[in-house]
């Protein structure tokens, strides 16, 4: 296939016109504080599985309005002392599966939680966790839920849930709270994007074929979903666009990029026509931290995949000293 986008020296040097809101930062404090004032316990049990090697808790956590969120925490079995986290987040459509997935990092030494998306769950991945909040007239997906206004947005409640899953794994005795980094691919790119913004504790984010990033351009560019549902949402919305846009910013990974502090490595796709490069490049360029992004030139949305993993996991355990 032809590459669908900016291709270099333009795709470097690409930087996106999204711009902050005056109150994206007290917007989000007060989201943050609202949520961790709900309460709520945290719930922690062995999981029903075979494996033997690792221990494998199925963990369920207050999330936003206190909402319980759902996800499987895996740990060593052999360990000394505190670990270094990783928390996941997941594709669009997915769940966070079944207990025995996902197992290599912790197997390689780190304490690994992998987060439930609330309402996601059908489509590739099982779920266990609903979303009990209705908002509006939306196109059939989770991309247009509660679209025109952003305390409605259906992504304020996910990335709300993924500050509070660092507060509830920051309960647990196993897991270092100096040590603590996020992953994801796709929207769980995006989603990680989203939290190392807001959580000042994250000290490392690895997104991976980022998604929700720079939706202005992603809206033009994008051939595939999940961007076109909010484009079929404004073909039939007309007059709606503006509100459209405003509430996106708030929840654009271009922003979280331009507020994120920890070390970062990203990746991209230069064939991806579900997210565009020029788009994960707009977050890249944004971000603030210090940065590093592995390119996948002849790739589309699946990206490195084994290849990306094994990079992240080497540049992740000396970052953390795992050796």
């Amino acid at each position: 296939m032809p590459f669908p986008d900016l291709i270099h020296p333009e795709l470097a040097a690409y930087q996106s016109s999204v711009a902050m809101p005056d109150d994206f930062q007290s917007f989000w404090r007060e989201t943050i504080a609202e949520a961790r004032a709900a309460g709520g316990t945290v719930d922690l049990r062995p999981a029903d599985t075979t494996v033997k090697a690792l221990e494998v808790f199925d963990m369920t956590f207050p999330g936003f309005g206190g909402h319980p969120v759902k996800g499987w925490l895996t740990l060593p079995r052999q360990r000394t002392g505190r670990l270094p986290l990783v928390v996941q987040f997941i594709g669009y459509g997915g769940g966070r599966g079944l207990p025995h997935e996902n197992l290599h990092w912790a197997s390689s030494g780190f304490a690994h939680f992998k987060m439930d998306t609330r309402g996601q769950g059908s489509v590739w991945s099982v779920g266990d966790t609903p979303d009990p909040v209705g908002a509006g007239v939306s196109f059939p997906g989770f991309m247009t839920r509660g679209v025109l206004d952003k305390n409605d947005y259906y992504y304020r409640r996910v990335f709300t849930d993924g500050v509070r899953a660092i507060d509830a794994m920051l309960e647990q005795d196993s897991i270092d709270a100096d040590r603590i980094a996020l992953c994801g691919g796709s929207q769980g790119g995006g989603i990680a994007l989203a939290v190392g913004g807001l959580d000042p504790r994250v000290r490392a984010v690895l997104p991976d074929v980022p998604f929700l990033c720079d939706f202005p351009r992603a809206l033009r560019m994008a051939a595939q979903n999940p961007y076109l549902e909010i484009v079929r949402y404004l073909a039939q919305h007309r007059d709606q666009k503006a509100r459209v846009m405003e509430t996106l910013a708030y929840f654009d990974g271009v922003n979280f990029a331009r507020t994120a502090t920890a070390k970062a490595l990203f990746s991209v796709a230069l064939m991806d026509d579900v997210c565009p490069p020029s788009t994960v490049y707009g977050a890249f360029n944004a971000y603030a931290g210090s940065k590093s992004i592995a390119e996948y030139e002849f790739n589309n949305h699946e990206g490195g995949q084994a290849f990306q993993e094994q990079r992240q996991m080497t540049w992740l355990s000396d970052l953390f000293g795992l050796g």
